[in-house]
Order: structure tokens, then C-alpha cells, then sequence
């Protein structure tokens, strides 16, 4: 079975994370997309969410590493909602790597010309929940 185009697009991403090449994960959202930064606060808009993965990779000293495990895509109505492992590593404060992997939302809307572009970007999942 081949894998979903929307993997390869997800990986892209998560190597951008990583190299904090940010013009290069921008090009994969949707210009009104919302990014749930940490439970309790979502930001909306690609300027926005870029000021925000910047944050983020300020906070994890841009040693953050981020990779996709197991993915289920659902398509509907020009939409998919990727569910996904997303394994997160980074130096914890002993100075030890840290692994920590999330159940992931993320919906992605397909242009016109065929390109996914990602919506919504939630990489807490249903952890959102409670």
C-alpha cells in the first residue's frame, strides 16, 4: 500500500521544525490556519504561527526533534483529518533526551490544484479534552 500524499507533506513539515527553516514549513499552511500552541492557546494566521513555532523551538534551546509515527487520513468534502503519532525529543533539564509521543489532529484542505494545505494544527490531540 502506498502512503498518503499527506505523510509526505507532514514529514516536510516536521524536517522544517527541526531545521527551524520556517519559510519551508509555512508554504505547507493555509493562510487562515489556527496552530494549538499548548492547551489553552491557539493562535490563527501564518505569521502568527510562525512567531509561534519560533517560540517554541526557543523554548526547547532549538534542540527540538519532531517525527510522525502510525497516520490515518479520512477525506471528506476537499478535507482530510490526519490522525498521527507525533514523537517529540529534546534535551530535558538533567541534560538527558526526553521522548514524548502524542495522538495528533491536524486537518488539511486540498486546493484547487491538488496541494494539501494544513488548517488546523494540533498536535495535542485529544489530550485537549482533559
Amino acid at each position: 500500500m502506498t502512503s498518503h500524499p499527506l505523510r509526505q507533506v507532514i514529514e516536510a513539515c516536521d524536517k522544517a521544525i527541526s531545521a527551524k527553516d520556517y519559510d519551508a514549513l509555512m508554504v505547507h499552511y493555509a493562510e487562515d490556519a489556527a496552530l494549538v500552541v499548548k492547551p489553552g492557546m491557539t493562535v490563527q494566521g501564518k505569521e502568527a504561527i510562525r512567531k509561534a513555532f519560533i517560540a517554541i523551538a526557543d523554548y526547547f534551546q532549538g534542540q527540538l526533534v519532531v517525527e510522525q509515527g502510525e497516520m490515518q487520513v479520512i477525506e471528506g468534502a476537499g478535507n482530510a483529518l490526519v490522525i498521527m503519532e507525533t514523537r517529540l525529543r529534546f534535551p530535558g533539564g538533567d541534560g538527558a533526551s526526553v521522548e514524548i509521543t502524542r495522538r495528533a489532529t491536524y486537518v488539511f484542505r486540498q486546493e484547487d490544484n491538488g496541494r494539501w494545505l494544513c488548517t488546523i494544527d494540533n498536535s495535542y490531540g485529544t489530550e485537549l479534552l482533559g
